[in-house]
């Protein structure tokens, strides 16, 4: 009876999590796009899944959105270390509602793409600030400190602009 009550706690406590948080995990899992075979519903249920398996591993010592973070990002990633080793055939899938060759589409790609390539955690990182964290909760996922991560950040966003000027 006692393990019962737990899991009907348990669920009841992910259940909360993801209804606080569900648009905020979609936009991570947009965020590190994987390739054209994962859509990102399926990253979306993989990063659910880790949230469910590992909930009872969050100790309330940082945010709830930066421990979400931590879990999507490791999870996405692995996706994509799984990806890399078992390439998947290109799966043909349906046009988006915007417009791919609009060029602002054209430029968030490519900056997206110029991010992905940053080495970690500097890909993290600006992945992070882009989701609007703070240097502290940034600072808190990525166990630097907070001059790190604002050291780390100017380095890459200075690699990225020069990437960028370079290529355009």
């Amino acid at each position: 009876m006692h393990e019962s009550t737990n899991n009907k706690e348990r669920e009841k406590t992910f259940r909360e999590l993801v209804a606080r948080n569900k648009d905020y995990i979609f936009n991570v899992c947009k965020t590190y796009r994987l390739s054209a075979s994962w859509e990102i519903e399926d990253a979306y249920q993989e990063v659910l899944c880790t949230l469910w398996r590992d909930i009872d591993k969050f100790e309330g010592r940082s945010s709830e959105r930066t421990w979400i973070f931590r879990v999507a990002k490791n999870t996405l990633l692995q996706l994509k270390r799984k990806e890399s080793n078992h390439p998947q055939p290109e799966v043909q899938t349906p046009a988006p509602f915007y417009d791919e060759q609009s060029p602002d589409m054209e430029n968030y790609n490519f900056l997206m793409q110029l991010i992905d390539n940053l080495p970690q955690p500097d890909n993290s990182i600006v992945h992070a600030h882009i989701e609007g964290f703070s240097y502290k909760e940034i600072a808190q996922m990525t166990q630097l400190t907070v001059p790190a991560v604002a050291m780390r950040l100017a380095r890459a966003k200075e690699r990225l602009r020069k990437a960028y000027e370079k290529a355009k």
